[in-house]
């Protein structure tokens, strides 16, 4: 079993890999569309503000320079990030095998372009007025949304870097321009100043990537848990409904062997060689899809799982590979159900005239996986089953359409015993005593029965 297990484990994680690589690309393409927005809407807040505020911008700056640059920087990043969203979308895969390279590069660039634009604006301005102003607050949009890329060094990378950056810029124009009066950059900054400033950006950036680190781990427990009930729906295909699939999820150690008491249905339609032999293959088919439709929907409602379609009929089990409450009684009321429906449909003429014979058993089966790495089926073993199968059989001979054994009778509440018939002990191949079997009264009410 070893071997299929580390098989399993190694397909997880490749599987858990390519969706993690795939929400990272979507974050990334969903950053880049958040900073246009960001961008956007403070080029439109400055100039808002520079409408009402232009007398005290002119006394800072004595020039239009700053308003302008900032505008065109806007412009730029906007171009910038509209191009990473269509490289991503485009390139996805490229984007997945250099997904670190790319984060790195990105990054760089976006701070840097920030950082070129205060020392443009300086420059032109001969004031570091622009440095003591809110702009330098837009380190913290890319610092923040660097969580999206749910990478620890990527975040103190962005921290590092614009704390670098900012500070170096800083601490050599504050000296550059340190003989023009305090009065022209009100106030003056010291490097000490400049110093806790960029300290703010570094450990905002290692806060944003104790964020991301979180996300990560939450978003791989997530990809995993996803992964294991694709893996489950994988294994056991159509068979169980989706909250059986749930409960297998928090019992998954029983898939790899164990005993465990279930009730097996056997289920056979009668006459079908005959009906074959006068109908065309596509007839068959219909007819077949016709009853499978309703009698899997009985099974799946009381919990039950299809292990095997037989041709011209099924087995089924209750109470593995989920265990809940009256296994049996769930397992009779099915099988109820189903001969009920098969009577709706002979009367409503939406199939042939139609007979069925079911045989249900109660019993300790070893169940788990079984097959290869390539292949499993999981599988149902034991003398229930073939027991059950020889129950079955005696519909025939009896000329009804349910017997349940001894085992399961016992099991159910007395109000569903009521249903049953006893027969005298009947001789089954493969079994020395002879057992005790109960016929379905037919002729009770269905009403009564739903309402056990």
């Amino acid at each position: 079993m070893m071997p299929n297990r580390k098989h399993t484990s190694r397909k997880q994680r490749k599987n858990t890999g390519m969706l993690f690589n795939a929400e990272i690309a979507g974050s990334e393409r969903l950053r880049a569309l958040i900073l246009i927005s960001l961008l956007g809407l403070e080029a439109v807040l400055l100039i808002i503000i520079y409408f009402f505020y232009r007398t005290e911008y002119i006394s800072l700056f004595n020039t239009h320079i700053a308003i302008y640059a900032i505008l065109i920087f806007t412009l730029i990043m906007i171009l910038y990030e509209s191009s990473v969203h269509y490289f991503i979308g485009k390139e996805m895969a490229l984007f997945s095998h250099h997904r670190s390279a790319f984060g790195y590069l990105n990054s760089f660039s976006e701070i840097t372009l920030l950082t070129i634009l205060f020392i443009f604006i300086v420059e032109y301005s001969e004031q570091t007025v622009i440095l003591q102003s809110p702009a330098p607050l837009t380190y913290f949009l890319f610092i923040v949304l660097s969580t999206l890329r749910l990478n620890f060094r990527l975040s103190a990378f962005s921290g590092g870097l614009a704390a670098v950056e900012y500070v170096a810029v800083s601490i050599y124009y504050s000296t550059v321009f340190s003989d023009i009066p305090v009065d022209r950059f009100h106030p003056d900054l010291t490097g000490m100043q400049y110093l806790g400033q960029g300290v703010i950006l570094l450990i905002s950036g290692i806060a944003a990537g104790f964020v991301a680190d979180l996300i990560k781990k939450k978003m791989l427990t997530s990809l995993a848990s996803i992964n294991e009930k694709n893996e489950v729906i994988d294994l056991f295909g159509q068979q169980i409904s989706p909250q059986i699939a749930d409960s297998i999820l928090e019992k998954k150690d029983e898939l790899t062997g164990t005993r465990k008491y279930v009730c097996v249905m056997f289920l056979d339609i009668r006459n079908f060689t005959p009906f074959v032999e006068k109908h065309t293959p596509e007839e068959v088919v219909t007819y077949l899809n016709n009853l499978f439709s309703f009698m899997i929907d009985s099974v799946q409602r009381y919990d039950g799982v299809i292990n095997q379609f037989l041709g011209d009929g099924f087995m089924a089990t209750f109470g593995a590979p989920v265990s809940k409450g009256n296994i049996p009684k769930k397992a009779v009321l099915a099988a109820v159900e189903i001969i009920e429906r098969v009577r709706q449909a002979n009367t409503a003429g939406n199939i042939p005239k139609t007979t069925i014979g079911i045989g249900l058993h109660y019993g300790e089966a070893v169940i788990g996986n079984i097959g290869s790495s390539v292949r499993k089926q999981y599988s149902i073993t034991g003398n229930v089953v073939i027991i059950a199968s020889r129950i079955e059989q005696l519909n025939k001979l009896w000329h009804s359409q349910l017997i349940i054994s001894q085992e399961v009778f016992n099991e159910i509440d007395a109000n569903v015993k009521s249903m049953f018939v006893p027969q005298k002990p009947a001789k089954i191949k493969g079994i020395n005593r002879p057992v005790l079997l109960y016929i379905f009264n037919e002729e009770i009410e269905i009403s009564k029965i739903r309402k056990q």
